[in-house]
């Protein structure tokens, strides 16, 4: 199978670390954000990461989307499972996946791009890096104000987060679902900005088990 991705994306992570979880070998196509465009059009008709390719006849040219991906993953390798087999609880997992990949990731985006265009500039000066950080910001319309509302937003979900985590190895139903790696996946960006990692250590130590569960390289940050 192949991954279309951008290397730094967090949804991009999310994928991978499905991928590694069901050890289904994979290889990565890395894209400029700007002109993935070009590679990503005539494929889904979308312009939205990742990408997966399985390049195996009776399977679908291109599936994106990262939970389209995993919903592809848990049918084309069904075990080991990424849902519960109680419908409750496979429909828990899915609503956790849901408001990260909603709320939770795009609060996530803003606050990481904010800092790596201020105080975290020192992690990558380049002037590649900067402007590809300068392409995101503009995309997605990162400014102060939007911001601050998604710090709010991180502080309520951090704390729901939290009651879960802290007290429980896994989120949903006494084993691990897609549920968890969603969160680790889509929070794993903050592990470079100081103050998360003063304030939640919890969170990074749960990001790194998930890691370690689903063979994947540790985020930036915690390597």
């Amino acid at each position: 199978m192949r991954l279309l991705q951008f290397s730094t994306s967090h949804y991009c992570r999310k994928a991978r670390l499905a991928l590694g979880y069901k050890q289904i070998p994979y290889t990565v196509e890395n894209l400029t954000p700007g002109l993935h465009s070009l590679r990503l059009k005539p494929l889904t008709g979308l312009t939205t990461m990742p990408v997966l390719l399985p390049e195996r006849d009776g399977y679908p040219t291109a599936i994106g989307d990262s939970s389209q991906v995993i919903q592809f993953l848990e049918s084309y390798q069904p075990e080991p499972a990424l849902l519960p087999s109680d419908p409750a609880l496979s429909t828990e997992a899915l609503v956790w996946e849901d408001w990260f990949d909603e709320s939770i990731g795009t609060a996530t985006r803003f606050v990481y791009y904010q800092f790596r265009s201020g105080p975290g500039k020192q992690i990558d000066p380049s002037f590649a890096s900067q402007l590809v950080i300068q392409v995101v910001r503009r995309q997605y319309g990162i400014n102060a104000a939007a911001v601050a509302l998604a710090e709010k937003r991180l502080t309520l979900a951090l704390t729901e987060l939290g009651n879960r985590w802290q007290t429980a190895p896994f989120l949903v139903g006494g084993q691990f679902t897609v549920a968890d790696l969603t969160a680790a996946a889509l929070l794993s960006p903050l592990a470079l900005i100081p103050s998360y990692r003063q304030n939640y250590p919890w969170l990074f130590e749960r990001i790194i088990e998930v890691h370690q569960h689903c063979h994947e390289p540790l985020p930036p940050g915690l390597s």
